[in-house]
């Protein structure tokens, strides 16, 4: 399961949410999402856990928790093929 981690402190390494979750059971890949230009992190990340039954233990167990200051909010990630299409603007035919 793929999972959503919000407000995270700019201190927030990878290596600390991976410590965080690895209680709750075996976790594939972290990744703290950072801004390009200045390498500073977005505030944001992913975690990948194998196990659904893991990831929804985790969090359950950790959302709200403080960790370097900011309290995390954790939920499901989306899948990112949910969005919506734009309706395209179409100009009117004058005759």
């Amino acid at each position: 399961m793929n999972i959503y981690i919000g407000n995270l402190s700019d201190n927030t390494t990878a290596d600390t949410l991976k410590t965080l979750f690895a209680e709750f059971g075996d976790v594939e890949s972290v990744k703290v999402i950072k801004d390009r230009s200045s390498g500073r992190s977005k505030g944001f990340g992913f975690i990948e856990m194998p196990s659904n039954s893991e990831a929804d233990q985790a969090i359950k167990a950790l959302n709200g928790n403080r960790v370097d200051g900011k309290n995390m909010k954790i939920k499901p990630a989306d899948s990112g093929g949910k969005r919506s299409k734009k309706k395209r603007f179409r100009r009117r035919r004058s005759y």
